[in-house]
């Protein structure tokens, strides 16, 4: 490089930015069967992030004297010097321009960048790797050039070396693969154990001290690296299966989680990583795990008869004390089998992970996509009829009170929170040994939230149907429910949303308030309130 600054007459100057494939977020996948599932994900954006070292910049002429293939044949000179000029410029010219994307791909490029992954000269791997980042980043066909030419075992090679610099290059490449569906279950096979025993172990703390010490370019590191978890935890159930079950991965998630919540780093945008991760892990947790813990889990089978976790549409089913005093003690020798130092994927349905996500809820002020996976960590861990899922659930209403940190976060929640945070109040619903407690706290928070009339900002169909599923379950046990939604103005906008039907969304939600306020007609000393509304019989009782 000095020799051809020097016949160049240039100037060396600041780095254009790689681009680092980390911006909007794409929809959560979701359980058709049950809302309480989600799948988080990150995919290709528009924002990137400044790259540091010293390149030459479009402004100092460095480049005055080449051209794209000119640099593709520097990269096979035999002198190191053209090599790292050729990659530099590749790197520069490939920061945002598709077509020489298109065009180094052609002059083949990729695999002569992948043989400088491991050259004996450092500059030559930092420029090789940088260059790389910018040629695959929004590019699905440079991403699977550079996976078909053997480039995802260099990198790991490559990821050896104790050079920040570079290791910055190999995860931020790692991450911006990670963001094509096609290449996930690939990517998990060839990176996982490696990755956590060389970067998630140690830069989590978990390692070691306990501690977590990282210099900036360390932080850069972990934060590369999780953001490349998040993309793959939401792949396949059998990479979802390879992750729980990779050997320090989710201790790692869930000891940095911890540590930082301890030191007050709660907004840290590599702790948002790791609880979309924990998220995705949970995601049908219960129909994935290995099944002898979930026979573990599950203690003495339930009795067909009995519907104590069960969500009740129209029909009311009463509990007895006895019944309650039987799963109490059945959910307390449940607590003594699972395992108090839990590990590895045991960490996902262990107590202790409510607490963690209990904590996030209260603690995490601004980031709201960790807020949000927290809380839809717990609605994927407190979903369907499982029994455990009911323990954690009481777990969570009980011990941890975490029902008003539930409701603070829904008073100010955008769309996609109050899915994850609705989704969570159903299925608490559905378990709560005290619907009359549970109603006085929410019944009046959620009926805000409904739509009364045509000009009302309405939430998405999905919440509108979690909210009504959640008084549904507090009504057919609760008269303290039935009588909270008339005094809070609920009927009108339970009868608003049950007469529109003018599309598919609308007619779930519609047959979801028909049947509510069916089981709602069933409570004969709120008839006169009903009248005083100006409501009959019909009006509760028709579909």
């Amino acid at each position: 490089l000095q020799r051809f600054q020097s016949n160049n007459r240039s100037r060396l100057g600041a780095a254009g930015a790689y681009a680092g494939e980390h911006g909007s977020r794409a929809p959560s996948v979701r359980s058709l069967a049950e809302s309480g599932h989600h799948l988080h994900d990150q995919r290709d954006g528009g924002s990137g992030y400044n790259g540091h070292g010293a390149l030459l910049t479009q402004q100092s002429g460095g480049f005055d004297d080449i051209d794209l293939p000119s640099a593709v044949k520097y990269l096979i000179a035999s002198d190191p010097n053209l090599q790292v000029l050729g990659a530099a410029y590749l790197q520069h010219k490939c920061y945002s321009d598709g077509n020489a994307k298109k065009q180094a791909r052609s002059l083949q490029a990729m695999p002569k960048l992948v043989k400088l992954f491991n050259s004996p000269n450092q500059e030559v791997q930092r420029h090789a790797t940088g260059a790389m980042r910018n040629l695959i980043y929004d590019n699905a066909e440079n991403k699977l050039a550079l996976v078909e030419e053997n480039g995802i075992y260099e990198l790991m090679r490559t990821l050896r070396e104790p050079d920040d610099e570079l290791r910055k290059n190999v995860t931020g490449i790692l991450w911006n693969l990670s963001s094509s569906d096609n290449l996930k279950d690939r990517l998990a096979r060839d990176t996982l154990e490696q990755l956590t025993d060389l970067v998630l172990v140690p830069l989590s703390g978990l390692g070691g001290s306990g501690v977590i010490q990282q210099n900036p370019s360390e932080a850069e590191i972990f934060y590369n690296s999780t953001g490349f978890l998040r993309n793959l935890s939401s792949a396949s159930q059998q990479t979802r299966q390879k992750m729980r079950e990779c050997h320090g991965l989710v201790d790692s998630m869930i000891h940095y989680v911890n540590s930082s919540l301890e030191v007050g780093k709660s907004e840290d945008k590599s702790v948002e990583n790791a609880v979309c991760v924990l998220r995705n892990l949970s995601y049908r947790l219960y129909d994935e795990m290995p099944p002898s813990s979930l026979q573990r889990l599950e203690g003495h089978r339930r009795s067909n008869n009995s519907t104590m976790t069960g969500e009740l549409v129209g029909c009311f089913s009463p509990q007895s004390k006895k019944a309650r005093e039987h799963y109490m003690s059945a959910d307390i020798v449940t607590f003594t089998e699972v395992s108090k130092d839990p590990k590895g994927m045991e960490w996902l349905w262990n107590p202790q992970i409510v607490g963690i996500y209990n904590r996030l809820l209260q603690r995490c002020e601004l980031n709201k996509h960790t807020t949000e996976a927290a809380s839809g960590a717990l609605q994927n861990i407190t979903a369907g009829d499982r029994r455990w899922a009911g323990v954690l659930s009481r777990l969570a209403l009980e011990q941890e009170r975490i029902l008003n940190p539930v409701l603070d976060r829904v008073r100010t929640a955008d769309h996609h929170q109050l899915r994850s945070l609705t989704g969570l109040i159903r299925n608490l619903s559905r378990h709560a040994r005290n619907k009359d407690e549970m109603s006085t706290k929410v019944v009046s928070h959620l009926i805000e939230k409904l739509p009364g009339s045509v000009g009302d900002k309405s939430p998405p169909a999905d919440v509108i149907v979690n909210i009504i599923a959640v008084l549904n379950n507090l009504v057919v046990e609760s008269p303290m429910a039935a009588r909270d939604i008339v005094y809070f103005d609920g009927l009108r906008k339970l009868f608003y949303i049950k007469k529109r039907r003018d599309s598919s969304d609308n007619e779930k939600s519609s047959r979801a308030a028909a049947s509510l306020l069916g089981n709602m007609w069933q409570y004969t000393k709120l008839h006169r309130d009903f009248k005083t509304k100006g409501y009959r019989k019909e009006d509760f009782l028709s579909l």
